[in-house]
């Protein structure tokens, strides 16, 4: 956690942010780099999100930064049985904060159990190395989670280089289709 005394994230009322930094270059195709939450099965089946509805959605937002401009993405993956993950893109310009919006429709694939065991992963992925990556990756639909599959190839290697930042603020999870402010 770091402190915010200025910007866009802080002038909406964030203090604080999740950063991610890299201590050492290394660039094994094992490798990967992430923030995650995790969210309750059981919050998720008592949210009100029609999850098995194509036209019931939830809206990701959040604030991201990151020293090295290019495309990163955010996951969303199941952990009740089946398991699904719903990945997208979004772009940074290097240590600039972009506000980040994200509609995902439900899919009558997803199951999540009435229990306080795992539901869902979020994750903010700055790199992941190619035993998780493929050019066959799909985007911004639902696909039966996949080790190789995950994330497309990404074009810029975190990892590569020592003391990259990666920082997250202001994230919220919300039923519906659209992004509302955020509530503190």
């Amino acid at each position: 956690q770091q402190s915010l005394t200025s910007g866009d994230p802080y002038d909406e009322g964030f203090r604080y942010f999740a950063r991610l930094a890299t201590t050492s270059a290394d660039s094994n195709a094992n490798n990967y780099y992430y923030i995650a939450q995790v969210i309750e099965s059981q919050n998720l089946a008592c949210s009100g999100w029609n999850y098995t509805s194509s036209s019931s959605s939830v809206c990701i937002s959040f604030w991201g930064r990151c020293s090295e401009a290019g495309t990163y993405y955010c996951q969303l993956r199941t952990e009740d049985t089946p398991q699904y993950n719903y990945p997208f893109a979004f772009t940074i310009s290097a240590n600039t904060w972009t506000k980040v919006a994200k509609t995902i429709p439900g899919n009558s694939n997803l199951v999540f159990n009435n229990d306080n065991g795992a539901g869902i992963q979020v994750r903010f992925v700055p790199y992941y190395g190619g035993t998780y990556t493929s050019g066959s990756a799909v985007l911004n639909d639902w696909s039966a989670h996949s080790a190789p599959d995950q994330l497309p190839d990404f074009s810029t290697d975190f990892g590569a280089t020592s003391g990259n930042t990666f920082d997250i603020t202001g994230v919220q999870l919300e039923v519906g289709s659209v992004a509302t402010p955020f509530e503190h």
